[in-house]
């Protein structure tokens, strides 16, 4: 069933970008939302799970995307989302706040908004602002899957230290919560986020919805007769 996911998370396509809550695509279906420092390899990681080069696209200068840009997975109730990078010096105070309003907005009244994929770079894993975020995850009742990317950067035993150390902060903080190594460089760690995005989007159910709505859709000749 995990290569189901893969297959159909290849299907990623770009939806809209939103530049405030408000503007967000109707609260309807299934969302995942990608969350992480501007510089924690999130475009890269979106990129590599969906197979595509582009479909992210990394800013050149870190933390200047304000943007909450939308992707269907193979259908408009699927939807993964790539929230706006967070925590990089170089952005102004004031849109810094403005930026967490809209974040803690999103994560804490987003309906359907099913679960939160945290990217922390394993060799500095959960800075302030990742906190932050796993705060508000816990205030929208939001299960959180961590990512400990650029795991390519360190060698087997210090990534196993850098787990268990990430798994005891988690713990402190009370989350409903699961973790795992990722590197979009190696293509480590696809099949297990698959697997957890193919859960929070009920992408198993998803060919029926496809199939139901196709059947659903009225005829010409149908609606011709409608009154």
């Amino acid at each position: 069933m995990t290569y189901d996911f893969l297959k159909q998370i290849h299907q990623t396509r770009f939806l809209m970008s939103a530049p405030t809550f408000k503007l967000c695509p109707e609260d309807t279906g299934f969302e995942v939302a990608f969350a992480g420092r501007s510089n924690a390899g999130k475009s890269s990681a979106i990129n590599t799970i969906t197979n595509q080069k582009q479909l992210a696209r990394s800013s050149k200068t870190p933390g200047r995307t304000q943007m909450i840009n939308f992707f269907t997975v193979g259908h408009q109730d699927a939807r993964i989302v790539d929230l706006p990078g967070y925590g990089y010096a170089a952005v102004p105070e004031s849109m810094k706040i403005k930026w967490q309003k809209e974040l803690e907005e999103y994560l804490v009244s987003r309906q359907s908004l099913a679960g939160l994929v945290l990217l922390t770079d394993i060799r500095h894993p959960l800075k302030y602002f990742d906190e932050q975020m796993l705060h508000w995850a816990k205030d929208g009742d939001l299960p959180v899957h961590v990512l400990l990317t650029k795991a390519d950067k360190l060698k087997r035993g210090a990534q196993k230290t850098a787990l268990l150390a990430t798994k005891k902060q988690l713990d402190a903080l009370g989350l409903p919560f699961s973790i795992q190594l990722f590197s979009a460089l190696k293509k480590e760690g696809l099949d297990e986020l698959s697997g957890v995005l193919g859960d929070w989007l009920d992408l198993a159910n998803l060919p029926a919805k496809i199939q139901q709505q196709t059947d659903e859709t009225p005829t010409p000749a149908t609606q011709d007769n409608n009154p």
